[in-house]
Parts: structure tokens; sequence; C-alpha cells
């Protein structure tokens, strides 16, 4: 049903009729799950953290809304369970909204938002649109927990759901990179960059700082439907860990996809170890391991592979963590080399 609102602020809203995003396409998510908008069901998987299953599979980071209207303008809402900030990305980014709009043939960014009075305010994404028909797709929060969306369009305009605009399955799993850490709004990720870019459907499991080759992750990902499994999981553990638990994890995911392509990334060079020689040392631990573990893995395995991104040097917010740019250096850097793996198994 929808729902008619007359909105007067200081940004003297127009009046709009708004649409619940339960009526529309959810793309980029991992398995059905009680709540909509989290990635894992944690009653059906034990061994997590507090933080972990409270927290960080409850952001809805890379999900999005597909859906056409012919409305001029789109506005938004969102009902909190809970808003998160952080130090190292803006607000947009950790509880907003991102819009693209496809543009001949290509999706073209349209415009993004968050609120910023109150949680339950009503924002602009777009406005001043020519008139016809527009297919959208609307990012979600990368770091806060969503119980709701809903759409703003002119009243008598249509939001209607449309198919999956991506294709195949390529699953994302990773650190707080694979996250979304650090962009300047949902969408810049370099998997939902890698996904503009491919026209593939990625689901992401990105579980900033937990991505320690856990058993528990693992198992998820073996029940995730996939047509291959990308794995950015050598950022977060240290050379110990990794050494201890690569085995057993590629074994549990293996054991449930016997012969997809599951495609391990090198964790990238983080600009912290310029100067910090105790940084640098376990970084190049770490690096070393990941490097003898993946040669061992891909003797036992064919369908192991192993890639190596690069995010540019003086792209970082903090020392780790790309800016835009960076992440755009690093999907340019694995676009190629995962079409031309996933092409020997006819995903195109």
């Amino acid at each position: 049903m929808l729902v008619v609102a007359f909105l007067q602020s200081k940004a003297e809203l127009p009046t709009l009729e708004f649409t619940s995003g339960h009526k529309l396409t959810l793309i980029n998510k991992l398995m059905d799950t009680p709540r909509r908008y989290a990635r894992v069901d944690t009653v059906k998987y034990g061994d997590f953290t507090d933080f972990q299953r409270k927290e960080l599979v409850q952001h809805p980071a890379g999900m999005a809304l597909v859906f056409e209207t012919n409305s001029d303008c789109v506005y938004a809402n969102i009902d909190y369970i809970k808003r998160n900030h952080d130090i190292n990305a803006p607000d947009i980014s950790t509880s907003g909204l991102a819009l693209y709009i496809k543009k001949d043939g290509k999706w073209t960014f349209a415009g993004d938002n968050t609120p910023r009075l109150t949680d339950s305010e009503t924002f602009e994404l777009v406005r001043n649109m020519k008139s016809g028909n527009k297919e959208c797709l609307l990012y979600l929060p990368m770091f806060s927990i969503v119980d709701s969306v809903y759409i703003g369009v002119t009243p008598g305009s249509y939001v209607r759901p449309i198919d999956n605009p991506f294709r195949h399955r390529v699953v994302f799993h990773g650190s707080s990179f694979t996250h979304g850490a650090s962009i300047s709004h949902p969408g810049m990720s370099y998997v939902l960059q890698f996904q503009r870019a491919t026209g593939l459907h990625t689901p992401v499991l990105g579980v900033g700082g937990n991505a320690q080759l856990q058993q528990s992750w693992a198992r998820v990902l073996a029940d995730t439907p996939a047509d291959a499994i990308v794995l950015d999981v050598f950022s977060n553990p240290d050379a110990r860990q990794v050494e201890e638990r690569f085995d057993s994890f590629l074994k549990t995911i293996r054991e449930k996809h016997p012969d997809i392509p599951i495609i391990f990334m090198q964790t990238i060079y983080r600009e912290t170890r310029h100067f910090d020689t105790c940084s640098d040392r376990s970084e190049q631990e770490r690096i070393d391991v990941a490097e003898r573990k993946m040669k061992e893995a891909m003797k036992r395995d064919r369908n192991v592979y192993f890639i190596h991104p690069d995010a540019g040097m003086g792209t970082t917010c903090d020392g780790t963590h790309p800016s835009d740019l960076g992440y755009y250096f690093w999907m340019q850097s694995i676009r190629q080399p995962i079409l031309d793996i996933l092409a020997k198994y006819g995903i195109n």
C-alpha cells in the first residue's frame, strides 16, 4: 500500500508517495535470513562472537534495491535498528544510500544522501529528472543496521520491482576492504565497482577486521549458492593464523563447492609499513606465508587461483584503507584476471 506523506521542512520537501523497499527486488544478498537486510542467519550458524552476530552480519553492506520509476525525483527514508558512525568514513557511507540510474546502458551515479537532523528524516537523492522510465539501483548503508527503507516519489508515479539486472553469482568474502571501509558512499567498494563494470551479480560478505579464516565463515560460504567465490582472507589474520587455518578453511568450502573456481587475493600493501618496522615485518611475514600456502593449494586443486590486487600508492584514508580512487585501482587490477578465470568455466 502506498502511503502519502505531506512533508514540510527547512528544505521544503515536496509532497511524496512512499513505497516500502520490502516490495522491491533485493540483490547482493548471500542467503535467506529472518531479517530482510541481514546477511547471515546467526541462529543457523554458531561460533560467532557477539560483535559478529549482533553487529557485523546485520549490516546490509553491499545489498541494493533495484526498481523502475517514472518519477522526476527520488527521495528516501530509513528506519534504523541501529545507526552507526565511523571515524574514517562519512555518514553517507555508514548510514546513507547511493542511487545509480541506467543511462546509455551504464549504471551512472545519480545521488547519495543520509539523514542529517534526525534518523527518521526524509532526504533527497535526486530531483528535476526528465520524464520517462528510469531503471534504478539503490545501494544500502554499509555499516548500520536497517529495518526498513522507503522510496519517495512524485504522487501518481510508479515504483516497480525489476528483475536482477546482474548475472551469475560471484560471491566475495573478506576484510574491511571487502566490507567497504572508508568509501565516500555505498556503491564505491571495489566489489560494487566490479559489479557495475562487469555486470556480474556479487553477493558480498565483508566483515571488517574479522575475516581471519574462521570455520564459521567457511561454513556460511559453503552453504551459499555460488558460481565462483573470491576471497580477501589474508588481510586480517596474522602469519600464524594463516598457517594454522588456511587448509581447513579451504577444505570446508570445497566440500560443498567441489568444482567451482575459488579465487584468493593477496592482501594489498599497507602504507603504515613505510616507517613502522614492526608493522613492516609482520605484514611481510603474513604475505610470505600466504604466498607459500597458495602455491601448495594450487598444486592440490586445479580450481584454486591466486591474484594480486593493487590499490595504488598514496590513496589511503588512514594508512590502511583505500579511498574511492584506491578501490577503483583495486577493482581495475583484479577485473581482467577474474574475468579470464571465470571465462574458463563459462561464466561470462
